[in-house]
This record gives C-alpha cells, structure tokens and sequence, in this order.
C-alpha cells in the first residue's frame, strides 16, 4: 500500500473522528475513488492502528523475540541488536515528521512530554520497553529514538549457558554463591547482559525468599513468587513529586526483604545499600557499570562521594558489605559472557581491592585466579 494511500485515509478518519474500523476505512477508501478487496482493507487498517496507537514501522521488530534494542537515527536509518552486535534493518520511515510523531506518541504514552521545551525523555512504556528520545536541535538532523526492549520472561541459567553466557562450571558456582546469601554485583558496559544475567540469578533464591527489587526502570523480570517491585518517579511539572532511587532503598528496607536488590546501583543510593548489607541484609545484590571487576571499587567510591562519604568511610563499608564482583563483557560479534569473578580483599591501608577468584574468554575453559581459595571458603561457610 502507498504511502500516499494511507495519508489520504488518515485524512479522512481526521475530518470524522472515531477509530479505525474495516467499516471506517472502507469508506474513506471509497471517498477517496479506491475499491479494495477485503485483505487489502485489513492491510490498511492494520497499518494505520500501528501508526495511530502502536510503534508504527517499528511494531514488527517490537514483535520480534530475539530483538533487544532498536535504534533509530533518521527514517532510513535503523538499527537492532538480536544479540550479535548491531545490525540494519529494512525499517524505513516516510520522513523525520513521522520519527517525531512516533517519539511524541510513545513519550505520550509514558505520561511524559517531548517537544522543543522538553526535547529528551527517558522513560518506560507500558510494556516494560525502555525508551528514550531526543529532538532537534539538541540531535543534530532527525529526531533519535532508542529503545530497549524487555521481555516478560526472564532466561533461565540454563539458557544463558546455552547462548555462551557462561560455561556449566561458572554456572553451579553462581548457585553456590546464591545459596550461600552472599552479596554481590555483576558490572559491566551497557548492553552487556547485566540485568539479563541478574534477573536469571533472582530465579534460583530460593522460593520461600521475599525479594525487593528497587530500580530506576523496572526492567528486572525474575521467575520467581515473590517479588515486590519499586521504580522511581521523575518529578512532575511542577518539579514536585520526585522518587529517587535513594528513596526506593530505604523503603525497600521497611518492607522486610529477604534479598535487597538494585537494578542499577548509579548514585547516592549506593550508601544506603552498602548500609543494609552490613546490618543482617544478607544475599542482596545489583548491577553498576564499569570496565573491569578490579574498577568496581574506585567506581563505588565516585558514587558515593555524591552522598558525600569520604573514602575511607566507603571503603570500610564496601568490606564488610560485598563478598565477590561478577563482571560481563561482549566481544565484537555482540556475544555477552562473564569474563570475571572477583573476590574482595581489604588492604592493610584500609582500602578494597579486588582479587581474580575466576577468568575466562568465550573460547576456552575459565582458569582460576589467587581468589578462588576464598571464594570458594565463602560458598563453603555460607552453606554450613
């Protein structure tokens, strides 16, 4: 069907209202001098639906199971990720009108608003699909959408050791370290599978276990009865009614959680999880970006200086809180795997370090580092 087909019924329903029946359609079909057979009225009606209430061109790769984020930079320039890097797709949008309307609809339907007073949002669809959006002049050209698609179900270990995620090794160690209630991280750059890899770890704590996941962007999907979820609320436009992830965590703490878990540990908040894991919160657990397990520590110590704890404070914190760094990285080929597992280690000066307990590449077997003795003391005395 023709472009020009579809803005001249679009048209039409304008000029009348109402929604975008077979019967509407046909009308404006036939108001227009067009006589379709009945598929192609269907085709028309599908087509404007996904243009007025869906993700327009993009609802088929939404749609799509292996797809993870959808790019796009410009009409004839988008682009997903199914897991092996990035790659083109034949999506193609009429103009950089059309990309505006469709970041506006979406914004939109996050109860957020993007126009040239506000041009960026970040934000999460009712689906659980992570958008973010910036309009010209801030972009320079089109307007550019991204989005980061979650899926309702989370991968088991299994899975994910079928992908090359890890190797069955690595993977009965994780269940040991979840079994032991020991506190953890997975770092890792963006689109490394951090989130991935912790939502399939939640899956496997034991069912009886209450766990309470706060997070900026509810993004975490793990497969197990008894979740509590918190996620944070920007202000509005009055600049009142902000929720801080700092908020969520002390929350989370009243709520008698069995495992506290940050999605994504990026700010201030860092203080009060670091808190409650050194006062009997054992086994919780999240995410934080990094470039190595051996960053982590000076990564925390940036965080933290925003809540404004000194280094030693933090670094005394960090020892008694966290037992081990679960690093991911992705090659070239968009392969996400765990590359590291650090233990930490308190130095005589009073700060932590993190000492290689596991490596490995996506192409041979791990080999164990000079943590591995504690680690595994750490696993051992956890299920004793």
């Amino acid at each position: 069907m023709s472009r020009d087909m579809l803005d001249a019924v679009r048209l039409r329903l304008a000029e009348h209202g109402g929604e975008a029946t077979p019967a509407r359609v046909t009308a404006a079909l036939r108001a227009e001098g067009r006589l379709l057979g009945d598929t192609e009225v269907l085709g028309v009606v599908s087509a404007l639906r996904s243009e007025l209430v869906g993700a327009g061109p993009l609802e088929a790769l939404l749609a799509d199971r292996e797809v993870t984020d959808i790019l796009v930079n410009a009409p004839d320039d988008v682009w997903i990720d199914r897991g092996r890097g990035l790659e083109r797709a034949a999506v193609r949008f009429p103009d950089t009108a059309a990309v505006r309307r469709l970041a506006q609809r979406l914004a939109t339907t996050a109860g957020r608003r993007l126009d040239d007073a506000h041009p960026w949002v970040d934000a999460r669809l009712p689906d659980g699909t992570r958008l973010h959006a910036v309009l010209p002049p801030v972009v320079v050209g089109s307007p550019c959408l991204s989005l980061r698609v979650v899926r309702s179900r989370a991968f088991t270990l299994a899975e994910l050791t079928a992908a090359g995620t890890l190797d069955a090794g690595t993977a009965a160690l994780l269940r040991s370290v979840l079994d032991a209630r020991l506190s953890f991280l997975i770092s890792g750059g963006t689109g490394s599978g951090k989130t991935t890899l912790l939502s399939s770890l939640l899956g496997l704590v034991d069912p009886a276990a209450r766990i309470v996941l706060a997070e900026d962007s509810a993004e975490l999907r793990p497969d197990h009865p008894h979740v509590v979820r918190l996620e944070t609320r920007p202000a509005n436009q009055e600049g009142a009614g902000e929720v801080t992830l700092r908020d969520l965590v002390r929350q989370a703490l009243r709520m008698r959680p069995d495992r506290l878990v940050v999605g994504e540990v990026r700010g201030p908040e860092v203080t009060d999880l670091l808190s409650a894991l050194n006062t009997g919160h054992e086994g919780g657990c999240g995410t934080v970006h990094a470039n190595a397990a051996a960053d982590v520590p000076a990564r925390l110590e940036a965080l933290a200086s925003t809540a404004g704890l000194d280094r030693a404070a933090l670094h005394s914190q960090l020892s008694a809180a966290l037992s081990l760094v679960i690093h991911l990285t992705r090659t070239p080929a968009g392969l996400r795997h765990v590359s590291e597992i650090h233990v930490l280690h308190l130095t005589p000066d009073g700060l932590v370090t993190t000492v290689p307990a596991l490596t490995s590449t996506p192409n041979g077997p791990p080999t164990r580092g000079p943590g591995w003795p504690r680690l595994t003391a750490l696993c051992e005395r956890g299920t004793s």
